[in-house]
């Protein structure tokens, strides 16, 4: 049983302290997404919220603002995957036959500055990372998200002569995506050598437009089996093709950085869905990646077969990663220019997924798109990969 998009939602992102509160945020990305598929929230069987800073259950928060319609609601906290995380749990609710009709909706209210750990009178989820870094670096006073990126990124130059030109270009290419998206919370153009000559936060490594800001924003998807489309007139013309989540194993913390920030785990989950679906990378049109820093996009360009390894900076200088190359990838601007609102970002992929394969995204479409493929990564950890495709409507 096929799961398909029945309708998305999505606010513009904005920076902390600009935003209405998670609750509003999240209210009206489920509104729209409503809206889009054309039913009732009473039509809604299951819902599932991403969310990472928030206490419990505020999922309820937000979805008892458009109904209480006493169904069950599930609050997911899988860091920086919990968007694609609530996607992957209402796909299963869809395929096994529980629900027909199920809610994902992923929001953020984020504060100013890097992430860290919130509760410190008790072990850290990330204390085996933050073991393997200081094994892997030595001791650090950096930020954690940016010790570990930046580290992978360190190792991946040092492994195949990646020049820090190429972690530039490829933040160059988020700001040009994204000056055509009008919900990203950057939208100004940066050139190569802007991103070169910016604050380093990491010598020789990284500049500071090189890492994601802080963001506050929400997105929902209305997922429904293909039965409920046919019941309800509905003209859902995306469907999730394949779909896998992976967690870590033992070679994560091996001493590879890489490997640290989910590496592993990309090349895992982008097998398993390309094994089921019967594709390989070199079927898509474009992908959504989880460029929270720019070197773990040329990191993902890898792990998921996009180039060879250790060809990243060959398929960023070729321009195999923009449009009029092989695949475009983050057309939306990804997480470096659109933004990364933890919880929302899963869920912003899979809208702009949504409307490239419906042929709705105005000047960031990508022609002719058919088959698109989303990578969402949270460190701790958890991969999701989602593989879309375009439905013929008529035929279905």
């Amino acid at each position: 049983m096929q799961t398909l998009i029945a309708g998305i939602g999505m606010i513009p992102f904005a920076k902390p302290g600009a935003s209405a509160p998670y609750d509003e945020m999240g209210e009206a990305a489920i509104r729209m997404a409503l809206e889009d598929a054309g039913i009732s929230f009473d039509d809604v069987e299951q819902a599932y919220a991403g969310y990472v800073y928030g206490d419990s259950t505020a999922g309820q928060r937000v979805i008892y603002r458009v109904g209480m319609t006493g169904i069950p609601i599930v609050n997911v906290n899988n860091n920086c995957s919990s968007g694609s995380t609530a996607l992957f749990l209402a796909r299963q609710a869809i395929e096994s036959g529980v629900a027909e009709c199920v809610l994902a909706v992923g929001f953020e209210q984020m504060k100013p500055g890097a992430l860290g750990t919130v509760f410190q009178d008790r072990p850290s989820p990330l204390g085996k990372f933050d073991e393997a870094a200081e094994a892997a670096l030595g001791p650090s006073d950096l930020p954690m998200t940016l010790r570990y990126f930046g580290g992978a990124g360190q190792a991946h130059m040092e492994r195949y002569g990646t020049k820090l030109e190429t972690f530039a270009s490829v933040r160059a290419k988020a700001s040009r995506h994204a000056a055509k998206n009008p919900l990203s919370v950057f939208r100004k153009e940066m050139t190569t050598d802007e991103v070169m000559n910016a604050q380093p936060i990491w010598a020789g490594v990284m500049t500071r437009p090189m890492a994601c800001p802080p963001t506050c924003g929400a997105a929902a998807a209305l997922l429904v089996s293909n039965a409920f489309a046919r019941k309800r007139g509905l003209t859902a013309a995306v469907g999730i093709r394949a779909q896998a989540m992976t967690t870590d194993g033992p070679s994560s913390f091996d001493g590879d950085m890489m490997e640290l920030v989910g590496a592993n785990l990309t090349r895992e989950a982008s097998r398993k869905v390309y094994e089921a679906a019967g594709v390989g990378p070199e079927d898509l049109d474009v992908v959504e990646l989880h460029d929270c820093f720019a070197q773990n996009e040329v990191i993902t360009y890898e792990g998921l077969g996009l180039c060879g390894q250790g060809e990243a900076e060959g398929f960023v200088e070729s321009g195999g990663n923009t449009y009029g190359g092989s695949v475009v990838t983050n057309p939306s601007g990804g997480l470096l220019s659109k933004g990364h609102p933890l919880g929302a970002t899963g869920l912003a992929q899979c809208f702009e997924l949504t409307h490239q394969l419906r042929g709705t995204a105005g000047v960031r479409q990508v022609e002719g798109a058919r088959l698109a493929l989303q990578h969402n990564l949270g460190l701790g950890s958890a991969a999701v990969v989602t593989l879309y495709e375009a439905i013929d409507c008529g035929g279905r």
